[in-house]
């Protein structure tokens, strides 16, 4: 069974530029990808979920898992879990795994491209992080928020690149901040060390000196998963921050930006013992 299949993808978009690239190109598109290895995968493991899926994928990929500060995990649940975005799926399979086997349930706040994983689709809030998110999205996003139910969430709402002479997340979104207040969750910050290719950064730099605005780079997020496979992936757990920190000493926007600050802090010196 073909869970992502490129050609019928690009058959059924509204874009009639995509529609009208040569076979050849298609083609090339499903090998960058790697789609024959993930569908070979999503069918192997077809009817694993939740954490037990996320298991099999560390297996499969032989992945080495190193984390410090899981004691830092509140037994309450009602958080937002945060993380920087330095690989674009490794993270985000370490941070739900981490999560679910801590809490038995969650919604991860994530884009449309993870409606073709289905052993996912129960545990994800979507959003447009390229557009205007659906009135449907806003609402079920609100009712989530107000749950009890522990939220995963990159707040820079897209993989680490280049910025300010430094491959980091760009600016930190300010609704976690907003919605920590208002529903009153603690923010537990998460710290990956390490980063994806050489390439990878590469193409994105390529395509800003010559202004090319698509994200074409993403087409290599599958490649960079493949590249950690035998590989160990290091992540930190800081201490919760409670929600009440979040007064009016500063904007949300201006505390989003202290609180992407601290998970930076945590790759050095004291780690999950560092304090906000």
């Amino acid at each position: 069974m073909k869970y992502i299949d490129v050609a019928a993808s690009i058959k059924d978009s509204d874009s009639e530029m995509l529609k009208k690239l040569p076979r050849f190109v298609v083609s090339l598109v499903e090998k960058i990808i790697r789609q024959d290895e993930l569908n070979r995968i999503l069918e192997k493991y077809k009817d694993c979920k939740g954490a037990d899926f996320h298991r099999s994928i560390v297996k499969e990929l032989n992945l080495t898992l190193v984390v410090e500060g899981l004691e830092n995990l509140p037994e309450n649940g009602k958080c937002f879990f945060l993380a920087n975005h330095p690989f674009g799926i490794i993270d985000g399979m370490c941070l739900t795994k981490t999560v679910l086997e801590k809490y038995g349930d969650l919604k991860a706040i994530g884009n449309e491209a993870f409606e073709f994983i289905p052993n996912l689709r129960p545990y994800i809030a979507l959003v447009n992080v390229y557009g205007i998110s659906s009135k449907t999205y806003i609402t079920e996003l609100e009712k989530i928020y107000r749950s009890d139910i522990a939220i995963t969430h990159f707040p820079a709402g897209e993989v680490s690149r280049h910025h300010e002479r430094k491959v980091q997340d760009c600016i930190w979104q300010k609704s976690f901040i907003s919605r920590a207040v208002s529903c009153q969750r603690d923010i537990v910050p998460f710290y990956f060390h390490g980063r994806n290719s050489r390439l990878f950064y590469g193409i994105n730099l390529a395509r800003r000196v010559f202004g090319i605005k698509t994200n074409i780079e993403l087409m290599l997020l599958p490649r960079e998963m493949f590249l950690k496979r035998n590989q160990t992936i290091r992540f930190t757990i800081g201490k919760p921050i409670p929600w009440q920190t979040f007064d009016r000493s500063l904007t949300h926007v201006k505390w989003a930006q202290k609180v992407k600050e601290h998970v930076y802090s945590m790759s050095a010196g004291k780690g999950s013992q560092q304090e906000f």
